[in-house]
């Protein structure tokens, strides 16, 4: 289907003919989801080949609704949970190196085709649509166990103040209310996520600031502490065994544990669909996102090893006994240690919503994700429904019924609940990573192979292939390692191995099983279909008039986020 010619094209020379002439002097229009449905593509005049490929029927109905403000803060709140103010306390989390590299990849592509659960879509079309298939149901795995995940978190910290509402009653209302947010228009989830989100990203600097202040003295002890931590007991911990090695097994559990806490590509793809004049927007919310998390999470960690040192007692014991709430976060441990009251109360609220605003952002990524397979025709078709807002609304109600996991925490303890969904997230997010990077891999292969300039796109990242091939290497090592620690002396656990390495073992079978039952092909660079969907996208795009806010704080808020 692909053109092999050696001449390089760009966008814009496929964008002109979206505007040809018919014989009947009626300009020729692609059919867009949001523009006449009715229309059929045999009533389009003869497109260039690649183009012509793009006229598939289309049953996506989801709305282009949410604004620039909204995608930034929207990858930021998927990201940042409970697992910066309080799973962060289980190792300094080390700078992720490979998301900065995922983000160029990731924004190459979506920028070029931003439709509904992109990268997923993606690995179908320019790899092969058994690993398209694959990739789909890990992430939808992966954004699924998040959901329980944060909603034990949330019964947590609601039990730091008080036992009176059970557990069950506090998760029925977390469901309860992801339902409601996120089975309404996609604007009001935008806008749900968008002031929890700005609340989380006042929390963390809120504690970065608190964090300078104690250290300098400003405390009721009046205890200059400084970089005292850092000497005593030291910068590295020993785990599982004495001197280098131990040191180094420390560093290692960092690793495992950043590959849980970062993430951001991945939450501003999945918006692609979703958002206003994309291809203006999204290259801007990747950088943007990026750097903000870097230098949250870069401060976050630092902050953690100047307020408690690794050996601290009750910080130790608040993991091992699943402590409510932010009993477990180093800062409000600091916080005792300093005897400063109130502020431990206040954090704990703040990390309510942040967890509550993490959830809600997993219950849309894994509907979209659920979606992009109906889309594909890897999942049924009832799920390619949307209501009159433009929600998938079938997928959201099968999110939220797995999210009903968390009821587990009713008859295991909640450490151990946690735990589990935290082995099973980690090996499903690095999937996820290698998922993305080897995509980007075929894409860049294709665009070479059938003469589309990079140069022409609306993203292009630099030092390609080297950093997408940096990043796979470290994720693919990473996704085996995670679950380490079972192989230890002593440290053997069926659970454990099961939660970590279940996915790794889950994903092969479903790409060779669903290549063997649909014989699919794996796609030479000359096959992938560059061009599907391209038409809407350049018909989009050209037609984009920017309706102006008419509500004054949302206008101010739309330019400083612009």
């Amino acid at each position: 289907m692909a053109s092999t010619g050696h001449d390089s094209h760009s966008i814009g020379q496929f964008r002109s003919t979206l505007t040809d002439k018919s014989p009947m002097g009626d300009p020729v229009r692609q059919r867009s989801s949001s523009v006449n449905p009715s229309i059929r593509d045999e009533e389009a005049m003869p497109f260039p080949h690649q183009v012509r490929n793009s006229l598939k029927p289309v049953y996506d109905q989801t709305n282009r609704r949410l604004k620039p403000r909204h995608i930034q803060l929207i990858g930021i709140g998927g990201v940042i949970g409970t697992a910066l103010f309080v799973q962060i306390g289980q190792g300094l989390v080390d700078r992720d190196r490979y998301s900065s590299h995922l983000r160029y990849g990731m924004a190459e592509m979506v920028t070029y085709l931003p439709i509904s659960s992109p990268f997923i879509r993606f690995a179908g079309r320019y790899v092969d649509e058994a690993f398209g298939m694959a990739a789909g149901y890990n992430f939808f795995v992966f954004e699924t166990a998040l959901v329980p995940f944060e909603i034990v978190a949330c019964n947590l910290i609601v039990h730091y103040w008080s036992d009176v509402v059970p557990a069950g009653g506090v998760i029925a209302i977390v469901v309860l209310l992801y339902g409601v947010i996120n089975i309404t228009a996609v604007k009001w989830y935008g806008e749900t996520e968008f002031w929890l989100a700005l609340g989380k990203i006042f929390l963390i600097i809120g504690l970065i600031i608190y964090t300078l202040v104690t250290m300098l003295g400003g405390n009721p002890l009046h205890d200059r502490f400084g970089f005292r931590y850092w000497n005593e007991p030291g910068a590295f911990a020993e785990l599982y065994k004495a001197g280098s090695l131990g040191r180094f097994l420390g560093f290692l559990q960092c690793l495992i544990q950043a590959s849980f806490t970062i993430a951001g590509p991945d939450y501003v793809s999945m918006a692609a669909g979703e958002t206003e004049n994309p291809r203006v927007v999204m290259p801007r919310a990747y950088n943007q996102v990026f750097y903000r998390l870097m230098a949250f999470f870069v401060l976050g960690s630092l902050a953690v090893g100047i307020n408690v040192p690794y050996n601290d007692r009750e910080l130790m014991d608040a993991f091992k006994n699943g402590r409510p709430g932010a009993a477990a976060s180093p800062y409000v441990v600091a916080m005792y240690r300093l005897r400063i009251r109130v502020l431990p109360d206040i954090v704990n609220a703040a990390v309510l919503s942040s967890a509550f605003s993490a959830g809600n952002s997993y219950v849309y990524c894994a509907s979209r994700s659920l979606f992009g397979l109906a889309l594909e025709g890897k999942a049924p078709k009832f799920l390619r429904r949307c209501s009159r807002n433009g929600v998938p609304i079938y997928c959201v109600l099968v999110v939220l019924s797995l999210g009903l996991l968390g009821f587990l925490q009713v008859s295991n303890g909640t450490a151990v609940v946690l735990k589990r969904f935290t082995s099973l997230v980690t090996a499903s997010q690095l999937i996820n990573f290698c998922v993305m990077t080897f995509t980007f891999l075929r894409f860049k292969a294709a665009c070479h192979a059938q003469g589309l300039a990079r140069d022409s796109l609306p993203y292009k990242g630099w030092g390609q292939p080297w950093v997408a091939w940096y990043a796979l290497t470290g994720c693919l090592i990473m996704t085996f390692v995670g679950g380490y620690t079972v192989f230890l002396p002593g440290q053997w656990d069926i659970p454990t191995f099961l939660f970590s390495y279940a996915m790794i073992c889950v994903f092969p079978v479903l790409l060779i099983g669903w290549k063997l039952l649909k014989r699919t092909k794996w796609l030479a660079p000359h096959e992938v279909e560059l061009f599907r969907d391209l038409a809407e996208i350049e018909d989009y795009t050209r037609d984009y008039v920017r309706v102006p806010e008419k509500n004054k704080l949302y206008a101010l808020l739309d330019k400083v986020f612009e």
